[in-house]
């Protein structure tokens, strides 16, 4: 009965600051009604070994009954303008969580009331959130999700072709996977971290694609002197430690057993590469550019990126396999070098999904390292190409030191 009254005064209390302003008696309901809406589902909770089962449904239609009598009033007597229901709706969640708590689910249903206050008190930024949002977003998530929603189950989840490696519903599982991490990070540059600062926007941006960011930044850093350019190499640095995250969030969902020895030398990169951002921005903090880069990512919810990236994935699961029954573990390696050259979500897959069966953890984590390292050092490559190599001596020194730690990491630990 306590978590039953805890849930009402929790929502009640929101509902009732968000009408303070109203005179008493206009609002429908505030901290009392909430709080004894909570308690009413709590109490016939507790009286049902008495009364039935059933009668937590009538007392719950009976209050939709009474919600809208007094809704109707509300609108046609009062002459109402608003025609919202969210507070109607909080009660009857009101209702239905405090008779959850007395069933002796206190924790669940406390816990859900933070969520509905938590939902119902950001109004203001979830409205404005979607007034941002372009209407090209919503159908590209809408095509992908419907395909998804649709297609996945549809799938057949077994091998096929060469050594029965290619598994359809994996496949497209792991498309799903990748599009929603780089559509989260386009989401967040979008509307979030635009014309925030370098290190902000780098952290964001390489949610996204890492490659993006690496390219505005070098763009951006060619106008300026060489001692004002450290701010964009440390934006290249931190873009790729985001990767990093990224490959660590897809082991995870394919085999967290593989995180044991592969957290050791990602670890040691991650460390090593937050030391060279720090030591960079101490060095450009007098000197660092007023403006900041802007970034101008393709939409990575797009159905022809989505197939292109399945394509990639089911090539790279082929030529693993290959490679291991032809050259052993070294063919891993160098397969890891090449696709390194193009993506790292690819290889991680495969190899996180290999190392299940087909091939030791020690080789999987030193080819997901080797992947690592050498789209590091394209990533690398592009800014020096842009910049000039008198402007990136710092970088290159960096992305070896941090590479040179990632192997020896793998060597000495894994």
């Amino acid at each position: 009965m306590g978590a039953a009254l805890g849930v009402g005064l929790l929502i009640g209390i929101e509902r009732g600051w968000h009408g303070r302003k109203e005179d008493e008696g206009d609002r429908i309901a505030g901290i009392r009604t909430f709080s004894l809406s909570g308690l009413l589902g709590g109490i016939w909770a507790v009286l049902i070994p008495y009364t039935g089962e059933w009668i937590l449904g009538m007392v719950f239609l009976a209050f939709t009954g009474l919600i809208i009598a007094s809704y109707v009033f509300e609108q046609k007597v009062l002459d109402e303008k608003d025609i919202g229901i969210t507070t109607e709706v909080g009660l009857l969640i009101t209702y239905s969580l405090g008779a959850w708590a007395a069933l002796g689910y206190q924790i669940e249903s406390l816990a859900s009331a933070v969520v509905v206050m938590t939902i119902l008190s950001v109004k203001p930024v979830l409205h404005g959130w979607l007034q941002k949002i372009e209407v090209e977003v919503i159908y590209a998530g809408i095509k992908l999700l419907i395909i998804s929603v649709i297609l996945l189950p549809l799938l057949p989840n077994q091998g096929y072709g060469p050594w029965d490696t290619l598994n359809p519903y994996w496949i497209w599982w792991m498309v799903v996977l990748i599009s929603g991490l780089s559509f989260i990070g386009y989401l967040l540059v979008k509307y979030v971290g635009q014309d925030k600062g370098t290190i902000l926007t780098s952290i964001i941006g390489g949610l996204a694609s890492s490659t993006a960011v690496t390219i505005s930044l070098a763009q951006f850093a060619k106008q300026y002197e060489k001692a004002q350019h450290r701010i964009f190499i440390a934006g290249v640095l931190i873009a790729s430690t985001i990767m990093l995250g990224r490959v660590f969030i897809e082991v995870s969902v394919v085999n967290p057993a593989l995180l044991t020895p592969l957290w050791i030398p990602l670890a040691v990169m991650l460390v090593l590469t937050v030391g060279c951002v720090i030591w960079l921005w101490l060095k450009s903090e007098k000197e660092s550019p007023e403006e900041n880069p802007t970034l101008d990512l393709g939409n990575p919810l797009q159905l022809p990126t989505a197939l292109k990236f399945g394509a990639l994935l089911a090539v790279i699961l082929v030529l693993a396999t290959a490679l291991q029954e032809w050259f052993g573990d070294q063919g891993i390696y160098l397969l890891s070098l090449l696709s390194g050259l193009m993506d790292v979500d690819a290889i991680t897959l495969s190899l996180s999904k290999m190392a299940q069966s087909e091939i030791t953890a020690s080789v999987a984590t030193l080819g997901i390292v080797i992947a690592v390292i050498s789209n590091t050092i394209v990533k690398a490559g592009l800014f020096i190409f842009w910049v000039g190599w008198k402007k990136s001596i710092e970088l290159l020194w960096m992305i070896l030191l941090i590479s040179a730690g990632g192997v020896l990491s793998v060597w000495l630990f894994v």
